[in-house]
C-alpha cells in the first residue's frame, strides 16, 4: 500500500499569509463563497452585529502547476483541511485533481492540550498504522513528537511556509521520504 499524503489547502495549496495585494508567481486568485465559508462569516459578522452586511467572498491563490505535481507523487492523495469536501468542489477542479477522500473534522473541533494542534491526534487516528505524509502550515515539533509517540507507522509532518506555499524543495523532501519507506 503507497503512503497517503494528506494535503492542508490554506497554507500549502493557499499561500494565504504572502503580501496581501501580491499574488505569488504562478498563482491564480480565485473569490469564492462556499457554503462553510458563508456559515463561518455569517456567524462572525452577527457576533460583531453585522447580522445584515455580505458576505465577502474568500480570496483563494493556487497554482495550477501543483495538480500535476500532487499526482506525480508515489502517494494517495488525502484532503487534511478544514474544507474538508468543499476541497473537491471548488479547490480540486482548478488544480487538475480528482475528487479525493477527505479527512472529516469533529465539531466542535477537540484540544488535544500542551501545544499539540488539534488536527494531529484525529489525523493519527485516520491514519491508523498507515504510513503518511503531511502538509501544514501549522505544524510544529510538538506535533511531531506526539506523532512519534502515538502512530505505529512511519510519518513525515512537514511544515510548509503559509507565505509561499508547496515549492520544488518540499516535493522533492516528499519524494524522498516516500521513496526511501521501500
Amino acid at each position: 500500500m503507497r503512503p497517503a499524503l494528506l494535503v492542508d489547502v490554506d497554507g500549502p495549496l493557499n499561500p494565504y499569509a504572502a503580501k496581501p495585494h501580491r499574488r505569488p508567481e504562478g498563482y491564480e486568485t480565485h473569490r469564492w463563497v462556499t457554503p462553510r465559508w458563508k456559515i463561518s462569516e455569517r456567524r462572525r459578522l452577527t457576533e460583531w452585529g453585522l447580522p445584515d452586511k455580505p458576505v465577502k467572498p474568500l480570496r483563494v491563490w493556487l497554482n495550477p502547476d501543483h495538480g500535476p505535481a500532487l499526482n506525480a507523487l508515489p502517494f494517495d492523495l488525502v484532503w487534511a483541511t478544514t474544507w474538508e469536501e468543499e476541497a473537491n468542489t471548488f479547490v480540486a477542479p482548478v488544480l487538475g485533481l480528482p475528487e479525493l477522500p477527505f479527512i472529516p473534522w469533529p465539531s466542535p473541533r477537540p484540544e488535544p492540550g500542551n501545544g499539540v494542534f488539534w488536527k494531529t491526534p484525529e489525523i493519527v487516528a485516520w491514519a491508523k498504522s498507515r504510513a503518511f505524509a503531511w502538509v501544514d502550515d501549522e505544524i510544529t515539533e510538538t506535533d511531531r513528537t506526539w506523532v512519534k509517540e502515538h502512530h505505529d507507522g512511519p510519518a513525515l509532518l512537514h511544515r510548509i511556509d503559509p507565505r509561499h506555499g508547496l515549492a520544488a524543495h518540499d516535493f522533492a523532501t516528499l519524494t524522498a521520504w516516500a521513496t526511501g519507506l521501500d
